[in-house]
Order: C-alpha cells, then structure tokens, then sequence
C-alpha cells in the first residue's frame, strides 16, 4: 500500500533541496521572462491570505514559462519608505528603520512559506542607502533637465497636531490621529514636471498590453481635451479672469462664472455685503478633500458681487465662488451655460440664475427648461451671427474666431497636474538640492550621492509644517558645491512613489556602484514582461512608473519607453460580506496556520480556487478542504499506479491530450479558478480509469508536470517517486494533439415530434441511415402512430414526426 501524503515531511524536504540546487538557473542560453509583483510595504501586520494571493499568481506563472523554456527573472524586495512606515514607528515607540527592518524579516519570513522561485540575490530595499543613491540620482537628472522645480502648494493641514497630513490621513474632513478639522495651508512644495509627458503617456496606452479598464482610467486621468481660453473682464476693475472651455461654441449662453474658492482673486473680488459671506466659504472649502468636493451631490455657492463682461456679446456675468471648481485644473474658474450642463443647470436652479438656450435640436426654443439640454449637436440660436449655424461645426472654428477677435486662443487642456513630490517627513528619500542666498537651488554634485538620512532621536512631524529634518542644524548647514559659501540642505523628504517608480530596473543589477543599471543588462533583461498587482495602483503608481521609464529612456540610461509589456490586476480577498481584511476589523486570515494545517500546496491551489483571479472573492477557509482532498486523492492516485506495466490505449491517449489541452489553454487565458477545478474533474477521470485497466506512465508524468506549478512540492515528490532523478522543473511543459482529443463515439438525444424522449450513442462520422435505425431502435414503443417524416441534424439530434 502506497505511503500516505504528508504535507509537513513533503513540504520540508523540497524546500531543503531546492536550497541546495535552486530549479531556476540561468545558464546563460535560455532567453529570459520577467514576471515581476508589485513589491510590499513592509507592514506591522504581516501578510493575511490575501496577499498570498497575487504571489502566487504570480509564482504560477513563472514556474509555467519556466517549464516553457525561459529563465525566469522573479525577485522580490521592499517598499519601505514612507507614511505608513513612519506612523507605525511613531505609534509604537521605536525607530523607523528598527521597525521597517523587523517587519521586513517577518514578512520574508511568510513569503517564504509561499515557495514561490524568488531569486532573493536581487532583493532590494528603497530605504538602503546604495538603492536611493539612484532614486536621488534620477530626481537631479531632473533637475538639471528643468523636470523638477518648486512651487508653493496648498496641503492638509492639521491644526491640532499641528502637522501636514497625506489625504489618506484625512477622513471626513477630520485628522484621522486626533479628529480635529483639517484646513488648507500653503508650503513650499518640489514637482515634478509629468505634464511635460502627458501626449506620450496617452498616446503609448496603445502599445500596451494591459486591461482596458486600467488604459481607460490612465486616459481619463491624463484627462486631453480641446477647446479654447477665453478671456472675460472683471466689470470695473483692470482684473481678467480666463477661463478654459471645450465648447466655446456656446458662449451666447454663458450666463455665470464659477471660481474655486482657492482662486487668486476669490477674496478681492467680494464687495462689502458679500465679504462675509465669502470667506466663510472659503474657509468651509478649506476642510473639504479635492474627492469630497467632486462627490458632493449637493451644489453650494456665494456671489461675491462682482461681474464679468462676456466678451461675445458684452453683457454682465455674475461672478460666483463654489467648491465644484478645482484650483488646479484648468485656470480654476469657469464660464457655465446652464442651458447646455446638468451641473450648471442644477446650480442655476439653486441660484436663481437665468437659463439661455443658444443650441436646439429644431431651431426652436424649449419653454420651461426642466433639464439641460446636452445633446452634442444641433442648431446654434440665440446667438448673434452665430445663429442657425451647426454647433458640432462651430465647436470646431469657434476657437479660431475668438482668437481672432482678441479676447482668447485656441488651447489643449489636461487634466493632468504636475506630481507634487515633496513630504514634510523624516522617514523619505533626503531631496538632494542645497539652497543657497547666492547661486539659489543647487543639485547635489552627483559623485556626492547618496545624500543620506542623519540619525535621530527625535522624528515625529514638528510643529511648523516643516520636516523633522529641519531641526538638525548640524545636517542642513552646509557649503553651497558652487560657490562654497554657506547654504542649507533641501528639509522635505521625497514621496512613498518616489522608489517605486523604478525600482524593477535595479532588481538585475542591484549591487552596481557605478550605474542605476548597467545598459548591457538592462538591454538583455529589460523590461518586464508580466506585472502581477492590484488595481488600485492603475493611476498612481504605474502612471508614474512609465513617466519615469520615458525620462530615463530619453537620457539613454534604456532603450525602451515603457516598463511593463503585459499587466495583471488581481482581485482583492475580503473578509465576511465583502469587507477589506485589516487589522483594525479584526478579520485579518493569517496564512501561517493554514499552512500548518494543509500545506502550502493546498494553500495556494485554494487562493486561485476561490474564484476568478481578476475578481473579488470572500474568503471562506472551508473550502480549502476540499483542495487538500484532492492533492491526497492525486497522490494515491500516482502512487497507486506508478508500479504498474500499463500499455496506452485510444481512451488514455485521449484523456491525456484532453488534460494537456485544458489545463494549457485555461492557464493560457488567466482562468486559474477553472484550472484547479480542472484537474480535479480529470483526477476523478483517472482515477476511475484506473480501477478499470490502470494508468500508463506517460499520462501520469504529462498530469504531474501540469500540476507543478501550482502545487510544486507534491509534484517534485512525485516526480521521484516515477524514478527521476532530475527536477520536474527541468522538464518541458506537456503539448496536446487536437486529433488524439476528438471522440468516436458522441450521444445526441432523440425527439418524437419535437420533444425528448431519449438519447443514443452514435459514431462521430456515422451515416444517416444507421442513426435513424438506432434511434428508432431506442425509442421501440414510444414511436405511436405512422412516421411522416425522420430528421436528423448530424452531431447534434434525430426528430421522428408522427401521426
């Protein structure tokens, strides 16, 4: 009788021998494959089931193009910067780096339980000072190429704490840390020029091969539009306030003008009676995050009392203040026809404020507007000169006649803003500019970097807004490398995204002094081929990740423009009702005891079982017995069998094929949750087969190099146990033949006018004649009557008309 399956015995003694002779080598003659995750942040909590998730999606994936011939670049390494970092050090007392480093060996410590072929020779940390000497590095080529420069920029401001706030330290308007109202205060801010890339970045969404959902979500935010500025006076004032619009074909109907509140000339523009009223308005807006203001359904506003002259037609425009309006897209102020825009119509309603339709779908007005008309084209009327004209026509020259007449210009817009890049932080990237009285802002000289973080003792936010590290006299007094004179260091740290925007150049070259990354590896290890990672970072990160790649690719540091050829987003595991596992809820599944209990190969053939991996799926630990069942019954299976002189026979050749030919094609188009229902459908196959006439060898060799990525140590066991020495992992991946997979025989059902009655085996190619006989032959006396007619549709089904 065949050794029971242990686990624990199987488990341990794998990951012994892999340590010993690693399955991934390269050797120099396979071409390579870059499957790369979306390195962690390192956090307290360690990781839950739902991190395991993407890391072995990802491992799956390797181990398949590993047994495709490639060598396979998959490394891991630490997102270890930043706020979180810096909170969880302040909230328990130690420093950052202390407990960055200690939850660093926990989480390896877990990854490890992943078994997952991380070449741990490419780990990288953006806290280690040789990593960000190149972070450091990109920001002064940057510099110097007038990418990076400063700027004064509002941000979150908590009164209380008195410290500036990230927005996911903001909730409701409140401090997530002590819950007082958080305002608005102005700092002097680094950015980042992305705008300088924004046709690029839109434009190159088409090369890539990623979900369409996330090119969507990069376009939208990049945000390109066309339409014209035009300028309006402010009546009795020498001000002008320009505005952006796409249809500038609707002037005629602007019949108001919003400002943000944070607008230049918000409070000026308020007269006595409207004083007041205004700056409580602003103040209000000042508590408001920039999504809490977009998502409020409710529309606010003050008049400040002033007018605009619409220079189309010279009539006054009241000038109105509401939080709708963005400072930074756009000019922060806009021209609104409420006749022709649900937002403005519902403000206009609000307000009081009057309606002029100028386009029509006939030429004739609507009386008593209920809803703005928004339909993209019609006929322009109310409109001077413009009259009767098609306004999908006059969209297209009205810029060029505005411009002409002096009071605007032809423009393209975006929605993209400039990347602020600065934390008023300890726990960042040192930004490597000096400021000095005479020679201003002045790069770090390049062979000085890295410029690292002094110790401290003391690193919580000061009182002023400014970084910590502003308080370490002895650091931020230094020499101009200009003109030598005295100077001081830049205070603000650089942003979390800083490190992540590139760090998977310097996996393949991580211990090289001299350069981010050397052009002879980059050239035959670049770029990635699959990125593996949460939607959540669609925008942000992998945004500025491809603005990154453009920078470097244009000063010859890579010959490629964008990072990541394909891209995966897995979906989240949640806890009970579709909630996010976080500590703080209490519904956090540590994978340590599943392990434990089932093995890391239930484990992770559970994580892709648990639905489809592009989706969401709750997490419910029952089901992971069903997996374990499987692998014994697998495992029993090939024991069972292994021993035995079988011949193949047309049955076994053909469930061979049909296995191969399932499990490749499901693997193939990321349908990993049907792959493992998959095997198992085919292991009750065989093993039925089985107690019949048995399983030759090679269909039990095919099934087990299909199993090993996913279940890699089972698979190497019983790899062995087949009488191989060498790894399954240096075996080939299993190919199918379409013909070996076809039936002979096929069942198709049996009608008596039009309805079933029963079914019948048949030939795949058998004549016409002879499936008429045999149905009629199965249905015997249910045939009632005389046959009028006998239809058969081959393949599918025979009809017998009676009377």
């Amino acid at each position: 009788m065949a050794t029971p399956y242990n686990h624990k015995a199987i488990e341990q003694k794998w990951r012994k021998r892999w340590e010993e002779n690693p399955v991934n080598v390269n050797d120099g003659k396979k071409p390579k494959y870059y499957c790369l995750d979306m390195f962690p942040y390192p956090s307290g909590s360690g990781l839950h089931v739902g991190h395991w998730r993407g890391y072995v999606i990802s491992d799956v994936w390797s181990r398949y193009k590993l047994l495709n011939g490639y060598y396979i670049i998959h490394p891991m390494g630490w997102d270890a910067f930043g706020l979180p970092a810096e909170n969880y050090a302040i909230k328990m007392g130690t420093h950052p780096r202390i407990s960055t480093e200690a939850n660093i060996k926990n989480i390896k410590r877990q990854i490890n339980e992943i078994a997952a072929i991380y070449d741990w020779d490419m780990e990288v940390n953006t806290t280690d000072p040789d990593f960000y000497k190149w972070t450091q590095w990109i920001f002064v080529k940057m510099f110097k190429k007038g990418l990076a420069y400063e700027k004064q920029m509002p941000i979150n401001w908590c009164p209380s704490c008195k410290t500036g706030l990230a927005n996911e330290e903001v909730v409701n308007g409140k401090c997530e840390r002590c819950g007082a109202d958080v305002t608005k205060k102005n700092l002097r801010q680094w950015m980042l020029k992305i705008t300088a890339y924004a046709d690029r970045l839109l434009e190159d969404l088409n090369k890539l091969d990623w979900p369409e959902k996330v090119k969507k979500m990069q376009a939208e935010w990049i945000g390109k539009s066309h339409g014209a500025e035009v300028d309006f006076k402010v009546d009795g004032t020498d001000e002008t306030i320009t505005v952006y619009t796409t249809r500038p074909d609707t002037l005629h109907g602007a019949t108001f003008m919003v400002l943000a509140p944070e607008h230049e000339l918000a409070k000026g523009l308020a007269t006595e009676e409207t004083k007041d009223a205004v700056e409580e308005y602003i103040y209000q807006a000042s508590l408001k995050s920039s999504v809490d203001r977009m998502q409020d359904k409710e529309k606010t506003g003050v008049f400040t009392g002033s007018y605009a002259i619409n220079p189309i037609n010279g009539k006054k425009v009241p000038i109105w203040l509401s939080d709708y309006v963005l400072a930074d897209y756009g000019t922060g102020a806009i021209m609104c026809v409420p006749a022709h825009d649900d937002r403005d119509f519902e403000f206009a309603k609000k307000f009081d404020i009057p309606i002029i339709q100028v386009i029509s779908k006939d030429g004739k007005e609507i009386e008593n507007m209920e809803a703005a008309y928004t339909d993209a084209s019609g006929v322009m009327i109310n409109s001077g000169e413009w009259n009767g004209r098609e306004s999908a026509e006059l969209k297209e020259e009205a810029p060029e006649i505005i411009e002409e007449m002096g009071v605007g210009r032809k423009t393209t817009n975006y929605k993209l803003r400039d990347w602020v890049f600065s934390r008023q932080r300890y726990w960042g990237e040192p930004i490597p500019i000096v400021h000095c009285p005479d020679c201003g802002a002045v790069p770090v000289p390049e062979e000085e970097l890295p410029l690292e973080l002094p110790e401290v003792e003391k690193y919580e936010p000061t009182g002023t807004g400014e970084s910590p590290l502003a308080d370490i006299e002895e650091w931020v007094n230094c020499k101009c490398p200009v003109c030598g004179k005295p100077a001081k260091r830049e205070t603000n740290t650089m942003p979390q995204w800083a490190g992540s925007s590139w760090y998977f150049l310097r996996y393949i070259d991580n211990k090289n002094n001299e350069e981010l990354v050397s052009r002879e590896k980059a050239d035959k290890y670049l770029p990635v081929d699959m990125y593996i990672g949460g939607v959540e970072h669609a925008v942000l990160h992998l945004l500025y990740s491809r603005f990154y790649t453009k920078f470097l690719y244009d000063i010859g540091v890579v010959d490629f423009d964008e990072p990541f050829h394909k891209l995966f987003n897995q979906g989240m595991i949640t806890g009970k009702n579709g909630i996010k596992m976080s500590k703080s809820k209490g519904n956090v599944v540590s994978p340590d005891d599943l392990v434990r209990d089932y093995g890391c190969d239930s484990l992770r053939m559970y994580e892709l079982f648990v639905g489809p991996p592009e989706l969401d799926a709750e997490w419910d630990e029952r089901g992971i017995d069903g997996v374990y069942r499987f692998l014994t019954k697998f495992y029993k299976l090939v024991m069972d069998q292994k021993d035995k002189e079988v011949t193949e026979d047309k049955e076994l050749i053909k469930e061979r094929n049909k296995l191969i030919y399932d499990i490749t094609t499901r693997l193939d188009n990321f349908s990993l949750n049907t792959v493992v229902s998959g095997f198992m459908e085919h292991t009750n196959t065989m093993t039925a087969m089985a107690k019949k006439n048995g399983i030759d060898k090679e269909t039990l060799e095919a099934a087990i190099v299909l199993l090993a990525p996913f279940a890699p140590h089972i698979a190497e066991e019983l790899w062995e146990a087949m009488g191989h020495e060498e790894s399954v992992f240096a075996q080939t991946w299993p190919t199918y033949d379409e013909e070996a997979m076809k039936d002979d025989e096929i069942e198709i059902a049996i009608q008596i006018n039009g309805k079933a009655r029963g079914k019948v085996t048949i030939g795949v190619d058998e004549a016409k004649d002879s499936v008429l006989a045999k149905a009629k032959e199965a249905l015997g006396d249910k045939i009632t009557g005389n046959i009028v007619k006998e239809i058969y549709v081959p393949g599918r089904i025979v009809n017998i008309v009676v009377k």
